[in-house]
């Protein structure tokens, strides 16, 4: 049976059924259009479901319903003609790797419905990310399902001319219907006819490379069983009712996986399955464009191994020209889409590859071009947009590290050496100020920004400015390491300074003992033995604290001490021998411990010094208690809590509030450790009560442990359980994982206590 076959059997049973087409399309839901394209044999290859609505409409059973649809069949096989050959899928990419949860997402996009809002999905990501093979790694799989074609239009969108909608238009409808009669000459009435064409086919159209949204929207079917996925380094984001994937580069598995495919036919290829693919794929950024080119070099050059290559791409400064093998090349891509931006966001994407940590807010962006943090923000989007800018969360951006080192290229291809280094060094400028002002928010003397400081946005409360501490870490002590190889020693000593109490906030960062190696170093240069002996100090803190290196922290307390002595500073003096006795303790050296500590104590006492004095018998007190000697652990634990109380000897408010928490936890263990649980309950609730003792997480988990075995000791396994949930969350919360495990474990153990003696 021929193609008209179709419409006329169709409007035969309309005129006997006595329904007009208005009336038909009442009855079934296809629209009046559909239908008339129909019968007129326009549309020859009407969906199953479709005809399945009008056989309903027409109240067909039997044999007559069966020779409409078998009439529909026959026109859904037709050859595909000449015309839509020019939009025929491109060759697929054979070893197409990965990418399992995106593929099953696109697979499923086909409405059951066709009456219902066509499927639309949108690829975006980078350049190179695998957007194109996706898509139509996807479409060819659909064929299945989507029998009446599969159509590929490549929209240009980084051309200078993008191809035009109406041009586009004039290809998809000539596509599905080589035979239509003339077509209309405006967007609208182009788009219209689309619309219905596309609405009656189960088709998968992939658009490729588009420019943006004015492009797109005028070739998206409105209703209809097929499926259209766009691809863009744009978001799209102005698109309406579409479904999101984002492509970023390959998981480490899958970018291996790919690499070694490539490579699978060398005779070596097994001497490359170990840590040169892994290296391989790092240095190619799992971005699949960098790593098809590496496969392909290595395939057809025989006589390069492996390793060979991977020494070029080791140096960063060759690793782009060597991302080439024919026609393909990384910078290629990188360099159409750096074609589209703006100046501002060109000379942003430039200048961020000044960034020295793997990511940034927008203030830094902004010191770094000079202009307001507003317009930087502009700037962030539109790089975005394009794909050349990561956003994993709000307000930091990162730099893929192929598209930094393309970034970095730019800059030395476009701004003078001048220009180079005047932003590089407002950006370690305004970092080190920062960190210098954010760092004051905790000590006790500071506590707050100066009135009028405008350096940065955001650092108005001490929750911002420890945000802004954290987030910007990494490019602060990168700043720090320049100032310290410039020989501005000064500087670094007053940020690391600035660092000292929130230091103790943050003890997992893992980059104080870096940070007060640098102080340390400065104030030995600048032969400052009072700084020097300071940082020393702090340095001795970090590598116990951070570290657990307690050899580490004894030398550099005892180098401390020195320095002190020589520069006649008795506060330090007792500093050095409170930290003394602090890596003595861990070291099992709790005789030696007692005696540095109690000549911390006496030292603190002649220098008048009312911060280290609680310190000091706290470390008395635990001496003693590492000895067994435990009333007079207990007593100077109570001389501790008297000392932050009495006038003559208190701290400051801030220093007596987490000192009291801190001698109240040591009275709480100890009063645990004597099964006294009423008395350690009593001292650990008034302890967890204080707002500080949420300040410090690692007292606050740690304390909720001691209060659940105190709890349990008076016979409330319920409450011991809540205490140790309590505890576990902290951990959590602080990243503290193995804590946490340990945590969970005595949560379901719950061992017995020894018997309450109070």
């Amino acid at each position: 049976m021929d193609e008209p076959a179709f419409g006329a059997r169709l409007r035969a049973l309309r005129h006997g059924a006595g329904l007009t087409i208005e009336e038909l399309s009442a009855a079934s839901g296809v629209s009046e259009r559909a239908i008339g394209n129909m019968e007129r044999g326009t549309s020859r290859r009407p969906q199953r479901a479709t005809v399945g609505l009008l056989a309903d409409a027409l109240r067909l059973d039997g044999p007559e319903r069966d020779a409409l649809l078998a009439a529909a069949r026959t026109g859904r096989r037709a050859p595909v003609d000449a015309a839509s050959a020019v939009l025929a899928m491109p060759r697929g990419v054979v070893d197409f790797t990965g990418r399992e949860a995106e593929r099953a997402l696109l697979a499923g996009l086909r409405p059951d419905d066709p009456t219902a809002t066509a499927a639309v999905a949108v690829v975006s990501g980078p350049p190179g990310v695998g957007k194109t093979s996706l898509a139509v790694h996807t479409a060819m799989g659909l064929g299945g399902r989507c029998p009446d074609g599969q159509l590929f239009v490549d929209l240009r969108g980084l051309d200078a001319r993008p191809l035009e909608p109406a041009l586009a238009l004039e290809r998809l409808i000539t596509a599905l219907d080589p035979r239509h009669p003339p077509i209309p000459s405006d967007l609208a009435g182009r788009t219209a006819l689309y619309r219905s064409l596309a609405a009656d086919r189960r088709t998968v159209v992939v658009l490729d490379n588009a420019a943006d949204e004015a492009q797109v929207r005028p070739l998206l079917p409105a209703t209809g069983g097929g499926i259209t996925l766009v691809t863009s380094r744009r978001l799209l984001t102005g698109l309406e009712g579409v479904r999101r994937v984002r492509l970023d580069p390959l998981p480490d598995a899958d970018a291996q996986a790919m690499l070694r495919g490539l490579i699978a036919e060398r005779p070596d290829s097994d001497d490359a399955d170990g840590g040169v693919v892994v290296e391989l794929s790092r240095l190619c950024g799992n971005l699949p464009l960098a790593l098809r080119i590496v496969g392909n070099r290595l395939a057809s050059r025989p006589d390069w191994s492996p390793a060979r290559l991977l020494g070029r791409l080791g140096d960063a400064s060759r690793r782009l020209p060597a991302l080439v093998a024919g026609d393909l090349e990384v910078s290629a891509a990188f360099r159409l889409s750096y074609a589209q931006l703006s100046a501002g966001a060109r000379r942003l994407l430039r200048r961020l590859a000044l960034v020295p940590g793997p990511d940034t807010g927008p203030e830094l962006a902004a010191v770094l071009t000079g202009e307001p943090v507003g317009a930087t923000e502009d700037a962030l989007d539109e790089l975005v947009e394009l794909g050349l800018l990561q956003s994993g969360f709000t307000g930091r951006y990162r730099l893929h590290d192929l598209m930094r080192l393309y970034a970095a290229d730019r800059l030395d291809q476009e701004e003078t050496p001048a220009d180079r280094a005047a932003a590089r060094s407002r950006a370690v400028d305004w970092l080190l100020d920062t960190a210098i002002v954010a760092g004051r928010w905790f000590e006790p003397e500071f506590g707050g920004a100066p009135g009028g400081w405008a350096g940065a946005a955001g650092l108005d409360t001490e929750q911002l400015a420890e945000r802004w501490l954290r987030a910007e870490a990494d490019n602060w002590l990168a700043a720090l390491e320049d100032a310290a190889a410039a020989g501005r020693h000064r500087k670094v000593l007053a940020v690391a300074e600035a660092m000292h109490w929130f230091s103790d906030r943050w003890t997992h960062w893992g980059h104080w003992p870096r940070v007060f190696t640098l102080s340390s170093r400065a104030g030995l240069r600048l032969r400052d033995d009072g700084a020097a002996a300071t940082h020393l100090n702090y340095l001795s803190w970090a590598c116990g604290s951070c570290l657990g290196d307690a050899a580490a922290a004894a030398a550099c307390a005892r180098h401390a001490h020195r320095r002190a002595v020589a520069a006649g500073d008795l506060r330090q003096q007792g500093w050095s021998r409170s930290y003394l006795a602090t890596a003595l303790l861990p070291a099992g050296d709790a005789a030696a411990a007692l005696v540095s500590a109690r000549q911390a104590v006496e030292l603190f006492r002649a220098a008048g010094d009312r911060e280290g004095l609680p310190h000091a018998l706290a470390l008395a007190g635990r001496s003693l208690e590492r000895s067994g000697r435990l009333d007079a652990a207990l007593r100077t634990f109570r001389e501790r809590l008297a000392a932050i109380s009495d006038p003559a000897t208190a701290p400051v408010a801030q220093v007596a509030a987490i000192t009291r928490v801190s001698a109240l936890f040591d009275i709480g263990r100890l009063h645990l450790r004597r099964a006294e649980y009423a008395a350690a309950v009593a001292a650990l609730e008034t302890a967890l009560a204080s707002e500080v003792a949420g300040a410090i997480p690692q007292w606050e988990a740690a304390m909720h442990l001691a209060l659940g075995e105190a709890r349990r000791g008076l016979g409330s396994a319920d409450g011991a359980r809540d205490e140790l949930r309590r505890a576990e969350a902290v951990y959590r919360r602080i990243g503290g994982g193995e804590h946490a495990a340990r945590t969970r474990e005595w949560h379901d153990r719950l061992r017995p206590l020894p018997a309450a003696r109070d």
